[in-house]
C-alpha cells in the first residue's frame, strides 16, 4: 500500500482556488475598465431584428441611456440577409454592438437529445460535426453581412472561430460573447473559455458580489450580467445591487431582460410587435437601473456612439 494514501492530513487547497476563496471574502474593488475607461456599459438582449433595434435606439435616445450593445436570441439562421444588413448599418450608425446568437442549435436542429429531461445538460450546443459546420458557416455569413459580434453557447465552436480569426478567415475584430446558456458557473470554468477565445463572458444571473470579484479575478475579459433577468433564467432583479456589481466586476456589460413578458424565441413577423413593445421596455428597465446606480455613488459609462470591436462593419 502507497504510505501516501493512508494519510488523515486535509489535502491542501490549490493555491489558485485559495486565492480565489480569499478574494471572493474580501470583495475588493476592481481596478479594470474598458479600454475606453468606462467601467460599464449597457447591452438591451432580445433584440429580434431591424424593427426591434430601431425601436430600441429610439428609445434609448429619448430616455437618455447610453446604448452601448444589442444582442439578440432567434439565432442567424432565422434572419434574411437583408435584415442582417439592416441591422448592421443601424448599428454602425449610431455606433451600438450587434451581436447575433449562432444557430441552429441543439432544441431546434432536430436532435431528441436536448429536448429530453435528462439531455438538457447539451443546452444550446450543437450536437454533431454537421451541425457545428452550420453554425459556422452561420458566422461566416454574418460577418459578410457587416456583423462584428456574435452570441456562442458551444465551446468547440468558440474554438473554431478563434482559430479562424487567426487564421485571417474572419475578422480579427470579431467580438465572442459566450451566452449564459453554457452556465459559466466558477472563474476556473470562465478562464479555460476565454483561453479558447471567448471575449465576453456572461455569467450566471444570481452570482454575489463576492464570487464576482472572484471572476474579474481569475479572468481578463468583460463580464455581462443580467440586472434584470427573464424567468428561464431565474427571474431576478438586482437593481439594488448594481453598483456593487459594478465595484466588483467592471469591466462589465449590466443586461436588462424582462420579467412577465412573452417568450420570443425564435423569433420573426409574428411576434415582431411583442419585440418592439418588449425592446422598448427594456430600455426603460436600463434607464431605472441608472438611476439606481447614480443613488449608489455613480460609476463612468464608456462613451456612446464610437467605433470599437463589435460595432458592425456596414
Amino acid at each position: 500500500m502507497n504510505p501516501a494514501r493512508t494519510s488523515t492530513a486535509t489535502p491542501t487547497m490549490p493555491l489558485a482556488l485559495e486565492q480565489l476563496a480569499r478574494t471572493v471574502r474580501d470583495c475588493p474593488t476592481s481596478p479594470d475598465s474598458f479600454e475606453d475607461g468606462g467601467s460599464y456599459r449597457i447591452e438591451i438582449p432580445s433584440v429580434e431584428g431591424p424593427a426591434a433595434l430601431q425601436a430600441v435606439i429610439e428609445a434609448a435616445e429619448a430616455l437618455g441611456v447610453p446604448l452601448h450593445r444589442v444582442s439578440q436570441g432567434s439565432g442567424i439562421t432565422l434572419l434574411q440577409d437583408a435584415e442582417i444588413r439592416d441591422m448592421a448599418s443601424l448599428g454602425a450608425e449610431h455606433g451600438v454592438e450587434v451581436c447575433l446568437f449562432v444557430g441552429p442549435r441543439a432544441p431546434w436542429e432536430g436532435s431528441a437529445s436536448a429536448l429530453t429531461p435528462d439531455g438538457k445538460f447539451f443546452g444550446w450546443r450543437h450536437t454533431t460535426i454537421a451541425q457545428l459546420r452550420y453554425a459556422f458557416d452561420d458566422v461566416l455569413r454574418a460577418a459578410e453581412l457587416g456583423i462584428r459580434s456574435i452570441l456562442v453557447a458551444d465551446e468547440g465552436l468558440i474554438r473554431l472561430v478563434d482559430q479562424a480569426r487567426r487564421a485571417g478567415d474572419l475578422p480579427e475584430d470579431l467580438v465572442m460573447k459566450a451566452s449564459a446558456i453554457m452556465g459559466i458557473a466558477n472563474p476556473v470554468g470562465a478562464s479555460l473559455l476565454e483561453e479558447a477565445g471567448a471575449d465576453t463572458l456572461n455569467v450566471a444571473s444570481d452570482i454575489p458580489a463576492g464570487e464576482l470579484a472572484a471572476f474579474r479575478s481569475a479572468c481578463r475579459s468583460p463580464l455581462d450580467l443580467y440586472i434584470e433577468s427573464p424567468e428561464n433564467l431565474g427571474g431576478f432583479t438586482r437593481y439594488h445591487e448594481i453598483g456593487e456589481i459594478v465595484r466588483v466586476a467592471a469591466p462589465v456589460h449590466l443586461k436588462f431582460g424582462l420579467r412577465n413578458a412573452p417568450g420570443l424565441y425564435p423569433s420573426g413577423g409574428h411576434l415582431e410587435q411583442a419585440a418592439v413593445s418588449t425592446g422598448r421596455e427594456r430600455v426603460r428597465r436600463a434607464a431605472i437601473g441608472i438611476e439606481a446606480l447614480a443613488r449608489s455613488g455613480g460609476a463612468t459609462p464608456s462613451p456612446v456612439g464610437q467605433s470599437r470591436p463589435g460595432v458592425p462593419a456596414a
